[in-house]
């Protein structure tokens, strides 16, 4: 068994489409990114590639590389989910916090939960989304960046 931890924050601007968790959220915000901006996704592959001793997303997809500009966070997901079965090992359960004042999350979990389910092939009732405002407390509080934070468990696979 092995265990991940990831975490991301992006700044918020109008005029930007809002990712989260794989999914295009209606918003007059969205975050500023080299790539689609997806806090979730990209907090997702941190705590997948920490779990696998494998560096950052950072390392991995480059924003100084102009083929993950505007790219779809799912896309990095899929890439890191087929490393992890070349490693032999299934993603366990996944576990995660998005911060955020606006909007709500509540109508958009179970969605968010399904499309995150179909990249990874994690089952849905070992996928948790929890959403948490920061009170009015700095930058996120300010409804001016989105962050999140993300656990995995990795199991080895056995061969029969």
């Amino acid at each position: 068994m092995r265990i991940g931890i990831g975490y991301d924050i992006h700044l918020l601007s109008a005029g930007r489409k809002f990712f989260l968790g794989g999914i295009e959220i209606d918003h007059d915000k969205g975050a500023i990114a080299h790539s689609d901006g997806d806090v979730l996704i990209h907090a997702l592959c941190d705590a997948i590639l920490g779990a696998l001793g494998r560096g950052d997303i950072g390392t991995m997809f480059p924003d100084t590389d102009p083929a993950y500009k505007d790219a779809l966070s799912s896309m990095f997901l899929k890439e890191i989910c087929h490393i992890v079965e070349i490693e032999g090992y299934e993603i366990n359960n996944i576990d995660s916090t998005v911060i955020l004042e606006e909007p709500k999350l509540g109508p958009y979990k179970e969605n968010i939960k399904k499309k995150i389910s179909d990249i990874t092939g994690v089952s849905l009732d070992a996928i948790n989304v929890k959403a948490k405002t920061n009170e009015g407390v700095d930058s996120i509080g300010k409804k001016e960046a989105v962050a999140a934070h993300a656990a995995v468990t990795l199991k080895k696979l056995t061969d029969n």
